[in-house]
């Protein structure tokens, strides 16, 4: 993934079951300044420094696990390092310290992966890969709107025989998306076999593209249509795609909605207060503390664009904002949940980068759902419990067409319970427009 250029205002906050993020420019305190980086300038102690100084300022656990953390500075600043891997392996056992798999250090690599997936950004062609399970060949699922791919010509199914000259025969749906991500501006050339045209180059030139993170549809499920609409991840676009998604099947007249977030790990704090708010017209969606004690009260303000009714479903691995998402709906009595214990992670962090491209998470909060409950290491307890066997769970896996279908027994359930809110849902009291007002 190409390094987000895009600039994030501090304190921006993200929230994924491994790592939650702001990005925000490095800052240092303390006596001395001019001298200690005239020292540490050139030698990789900077970056331990940098970091150190973040968790000393921001980490939610003031006696930092009752770890001595003035003492963990000298040891990371008095031993002499041999290369930048070295410091940044001797920066990680000492994170491990506060016993927080959450606050935890990125090299340059993962920082840059972790910005990209923030901002729902990268930069490459805009197609969607798939092996295909017949002719085991790389085959294009779709291209992404507005992208380069598009205006290039490339189509669904259309076989990617080589990149830039490289055979694709074998190669995996990551390695090949890898090698066609590049800098904005490059090209690519993709040799492409079409049926009923056969083999052709065509070079594309990169952009960053904006992900799909809201995908949506209207389903007549029985007597009802239903608008189901599944959120992969609360990136940057998350919100805007949201109230999009919302806007069109409201204008369709659905009569009740399914909200997917399963497999959801989290993402950008704010993204998921946006969202709340546009399902909830009033009431509570969470309360954030942090090590002094200050609290902050997220509530709904009067904007959401409908009232029509909703189910929410979730699994082990809706996490973080997808819980704050959750919570805000279930506690609010605005949404009935339906699936299987979500992950229970309640903790904020901030990531920050370092000046060496690196990158520090650090957990700076604590949240609490609106009713003050506690997940963490908990989870969220469904309205209605379905979890999934192996073999149904595996068959979902092996055939993703099959997600939110009759063939998906969590969505056939959300189907059950929606039909029946449907019908205790007032036939006389209107759709609330989708732009907030009646």
């Amino acid at each position: 993934m190409h390094r987000t250029s895009r600039s994030f205002s501090f304190p921006q906050l993200a929230l994924y079951s491994g790592v939650a993020a702001v990005i925000a420019t490095s800052t240092w305190c303390g006596v001395g300044l001019d001298r200690v980086r005239a020292a540490l300038r050139d030698s990789p102690k900077v970056v331990l420094d940098e970091a150190w100084q973040i968790v000393n300022r921001e980490y939610v656990d003031g006696t930092f696990n009752k770890v001595n953390w003035q003492a963990v500075r000298q040891t990371l600043l008095s031993k002499n390092y041999s290369s930048r891997d070295e410091a940044y392996n001797a920066l990680r056992a000492e994170l491990e310290k506060l016993n927080d798999p959450y606050t935890r250090f990125l090299d340059p690599k993962q920082y840059e992966s972790l910005s990209s997936q923030t901002s729902g950004e990268l930069s490459g062609v805009g197609i969607r890969l798939e092996v295909d399970e017949q002719t085991k060949v790389l085959t294009v699922v779709e291209p992404i709107e507005n992208s380069p791919a598009i205006k290039a010509g490339i189509q669904s199914g259309d076989q990617i025989v080589a990149i830039d000259g490289k055979s694709t025969k074998g190669m995996s749906v990551e390695d090949a998306s890898n090698l066609i991500r590049g800098t904005a501006g490059t090209k690519v050339n993709l040799q492409v076999n079409r049926q009923g045209k056969g083999l052709f180059t065509l070079p594309i030139t990169r952009a960053r593209i904006e992900l799909a993170t809201v995908r949506y549809t209207a389903k007549q499920e029985g007597i009802h249509k239903v608008g189901y609409i599944r959120l992969n991840e609360f990136s940057s676009h998350a919100s805007e795609q949201m109230r999009k998604a919302i806007r069109e099947l409201s204008n369709q007249q659905v009569d009740g909605y399914v909200l997917d977030l399963r497999g959801n790990p989290g993402g950008l704090l704010q993204a998921s207060i946006d969202i709340s708010r546009m399902w909830l017209d009033r009431g509570g969606i969470v309360q954030t503390v942090d090590r002094k004690g200050k609290k902050i009260d997220e509530t709904a303000n009067q904007t959401s664009l409908t009232n029509r009714p909703l189910v929410v479903l979730v699994d082990g691995n809706s996490a973080s904002s997808s819980e704050i998402l959750t919570g805000a709906l279930k506690d609010n009595k605005r949404a009935k949940v339906v699936g299987s214990q979500t992950f229970g992670k309640a903790l904020v962090q901030s990531v920050h980068s370092l000046s060496d491209g690196s990158g520090l998470a650090v957990t700076i909060a604590h949240y609490y759902t609106p009713n003050g409950t506690d997940i963490s290491q908990k989870g969220i307890t469904p309205d209605v419990k379905v979890d999934l066997t192996d073999e149904q769970r595996q068959s979902l896996v092996a055939n993703p067409k099959l997600i939110g279908t009759v063939n998906d027994p969590q969505y056939a359930q959300a189907i059950t319970e929606l039909h029946q809110m449907i019908a205790r849902h007032p036939s006389n009291l209107p759709e609330q427009k989708a732009d907030g007002r009646n």
